[in-house]
């Protein structure tokens, strides 16, 4: 299968790389520190925003306390690397993509999206879209039409690439077409959120620039 594109939008987390180990145990230690219940068994939602899933858990919460807590999950995070992995086929796709033509879309913050690229060693765009850069997070569309935006592209001339339901639904909100990559979720989750297609990893899909359209070779679930 060939698709055309003029950009593309990648998910960060599940999609570039894996820090699934990192979240839940940073998750759990916050959630302990904080007094919530059965805070050893909690599961994050993945990609979700950390101060939506804070709020989730201690809707509470004062602004300042709000403020103290997403700094504390954010330190643990960035101190927490050991077993970050950078997911299959994803230096070869980024490294034969021009640099205009893609960037990330996460809901990671800012300052954590930058030290986990760091820590992957992996290529950080000149703009990216992250948690911090918008008020709704996903599903909301306002990721995506901005991440199309910082490449000058309308949300309908891009693919997301996206492992979970929420970005799924954000992507097709936004009027972007969605390839799912699994990982966190099965395919029938990811094509039940409205993607496209999905693939088992980025090591089969296959990227061409020509002019201002970037075609992508892949063979779809």
């Amino acid at each position: 299968m060939i698709v055309s594109t003029k950009g593309l939008l990648f998910d960060m987390d599940g999609v570039l790389i894996s820090s699934i180990g990192s979240v839940n145990r940073c998750w759990r230690r916050w959630a302990a520190h904080y007094g919530v219940p059965n805070a050893e068994q909690f599961e994050i939602s993945h990609g979700t925003r950390a101060v939506d899933v804070m709020l989730g858990l201690r809707p509470d919460f004062t602004d300042d306390q709000a403020r103290e807590g997403l700094k504390l999950i954010e330190d643990m995070e960035i101190d927490d690397v050991d077993d970050l992995l950078v997911l299959p086929g994803v230096r070869e796709l980024l490294n034969s993509l021009p640099v205009e033509r893609w960037t990330i879309v996460t809901s990671a913050t800012r300052r954590l999206m930058v030290a986990r690229l760091k820590a992957a060693g992996l290529p950080q765009p000149a703009r990216m879209i992250t948690g911090s850069d918008v008020v709704n997070g996903k599903p909301h569309p306002e990721p995506y039409i901005s991440g199309a935006r910082i490449l000058g592209l309308e949300p309908a001339d891009c693919v997301v690439i996206e492992d979970a339901p929420t970005g799924v639904g954000s992507g097709k909100a936004a009027g972007s077409r969605v390839l799912g990559v699994l990982g966190t979720h099965a395919a029938e989750d990811l094509y039940g959120a409205g993607a496209e297609w999905v693939v088992g990893s980025l090591t089969g899909l296959k990227a061409t620039a020509a002019g201002d359209e970037v075609a992508l070779e892949f063979q779809s679930i």
